[in-house]
């Protein structure tokens, strides 16, 4: 019996998917404790490139095939909003070894862990996607709002607390940077359940 041969784009969105959970789960094991940041910059870089080479995919596919399995401009959505997070992970890392911060605290923590799970809810509403079971994608993407709703309120309680306690203005403008890279993570995240959204709406 032939196997069938799973479809371009769905089987690169899912690579970026499993890419983004890989990204996210390393994320948020070093920020914990910050021991070898050159280290951690490097890794995230690497997914952060490795994203870039599946969104080319996406983009060369697009460009010489006919028929595609969902609408171009939701395909390309797609995709552009899962780099995003990915983006956003590794520009976070990135300052870090910018800004010489190698102390943790329990706000960035929180930030990585809620990332972490936005990875998870993405990756299975891709599955789904592949699996062209759309209607319970609404569940991970309603989750993602959830998620995105508490990086919100993680952002209010370390900027009410940053600006109560920092009196060093250089090191409250570092960490004010970095928790709002991690807030804009996290919306990016909400960025892709918007647009898995999108998608139910055309395609049910």
């Amino acid at each position: 019996m032939r196997i069938k041969k799973k479809d371009i784009f769905f089987e690169t969105l899912e690579n970026m998917a499993d890419s983004l959970v890989q990204a996210a789960d390393y994320f948020a094991e070093q920020v914990a404790s910050l021991k070898d940041i050159p280290q951690f910059t490097k890794m995230m870089k690497d997914y952060e490139n490795q994203c870039d080479t599946y969104t080319h995919t996406i983009i060369t596919e697009l460009n010489k095939t006919f028929i595609t399995p969902l609408e171009r401009d939701d395909i390309m959505e797609l995709t552009t909003k899962m780099d995003d997070v990915m983006d956003g992970l590794e520009a976070c890392a990135s300052r870090f070894e910018m800004y010489h911060l190698n102390k943790p605290d329990q706000y960035i923590n929180a930030f990585a862990e809620i990332l972490r799970e936005c990875a998870y809810e993405i990756q299975k509403a891709i599955q789904l996607l592949s699996q062209k079971k759309l209607l319970p994608i609404r569940e991970h993407s309603i989750r993602l709002n959830d998620l995105e709703n508490q990086g919100d309120d993680i952002m209010r309680k370390c900027i009410t607390e940053l600006f109560a306690t920092v009196t060093d203005p250089i090191e409250l403008i570092k960490r004010k940077e970095i928790y709002e890279r991690l807030e804009n993570t996290t919306d990016s995240c909400e960025d892709v359940a918007n647009t898995l959204e999108s998608i139910i709406m055309s395609n049910s």
